[in-house]
């Protein structure tokens, strides 16, 4: 793994840029990577990925969240600010992105073209932020490329990042193709499209879909284009529905080894077992995303017949913007 430049945007200005640069290092674990667990589906998917044929009795309990995200080694903790709140005192240190806005799923995309509208200000997060002094180290938000409703999100996610710049805190927009106007939501060159709004926009990181239903070698080295749309935000790839844990883990390594993806947003793949399974579930994904670690290794981290052990930070290079303040 080579050292990882920071690139502070200009939007930073000189006296958060310190600001930016420890909340980029918290997020990453040192390593440029972001192992982001996904809290916002309570809203996303409703109840249904929570009961059901082989999901534990727990997992629909919000709380089964937080005893994970407190018990796991993880990078950051993606819930929305309200159900944060209800449950902080779990893990008051764990490092949060706190997700701006979500919509239900029970409007189908062939209904109405999806807009999920912002929850709250920029103000009102860093507010709590300062007044609990919990661990937020960024913001995120849902971008819908190709619905009618697109400037819309792209004004809120410009001003969203804008302030979320100014306080030096990190920016992850969820970027996904849906409309009526969208035939493939996971055509590699679509994705590469909304890597590249992302940029624009000015997010440190977008997280993109994969399509892991064709996903082979070939997927993975064709979705270096996505990569390169990107530019100087990460991409990281969403986990999707849950797998076998050596078939998502396979994944997940080709992203990073062949595409060149800066981590990955799980949920399903992590929440959708006991807690000692999405413990270790969660341990391996890491193990792969922030340390690579070997498929094998990282298995054998899930099955409990490896100890996970992360591996030393690597000493980052920052770069910073030119001195024109």
């Amino acid at each position: 793994m080579e050292k990882i430049k920071i690139n502070i945007p200009y939007t930073v200005p000189k006296n958060k840029r310190k600001e930016y640069v420890k909340n980029w290092k918290i997020a990453t674990r040192n390593t440029g990577r972001l192992m982001m667990f996904a809290g916002d589906q309570k809203v996303e998917h409703m109840n249904d990925d929570y009961v059901g044929p082989g999901i534990p009795d727990e997992v629909a309990d919000p709380m089964h969240y937080f005893n994970i995200a407190k018990k796991a080694h993880i990078g950051v903790f993606a819930p929305q600010l309200g159900l944060f709140a209800k449950y902080a005192d779990i893990c008051p240190k764990i490092p949060i992105i706190i997700k701006l806005n979500s919509k239900t799923n029970i409007i189908k995309k062939g209904d109405k073209d999806p807009f999920s509208n912002r929850w709250y200000r920029m103000d009102d997060i860093i507010k709590f932020k300062r007044d609990t002094g919990v661990n937020i180290v960024g913001v995120g938000y849902t971008v819908y490329i190709g619905s009618n409703y697109e400037q819309d999100s792209f004004g809120q996610a410009a001003r969203i990042i804008y302030k979320a710049h100014q306080e030096g805190l990190l920016s992850i927009i969820w970027m996904y193709p849906r409309g009526r106007a969208v035939k493939d939501e996971k055509n590699i060159h679509l994705l590469a499209g909304g890597a590249g709004v992302g940029v624009c926009l000015g997010a440190d990181f977008v997280k993109i879909g994969y399509p892991y239903d064709k996903a082979t070698k070939e997927t993975a080295k064709n979705f270096q284009e996505v990569v390169n749309a990107a530019g100087r935000a990460g991409v990281v790839c969403v986990g999707g529905k849950k797998i076998s844990e050596k078939k998502y883990l396979q994944h997940l390594h080709d992203q990073i080894h062949i595409s060149g993806t800066r981590g990955c947003a799980v949920a399903r793949n992590i929440y959708q077992r006991t807690l000692p399974e999405a413990i270790r579930m969660a341990n391996a994904i890491s193990a792969v995303c922030l340390y690579d670690y070997p498929v094998a290794d990282a298995y054998k981290i899930f099955t409990g017949k490896k100890e996970f052990k992360p591996k030393k930070c690597l000493c980052l290079r920052f770069k910073s913007p030119l001195s024109f303040w």
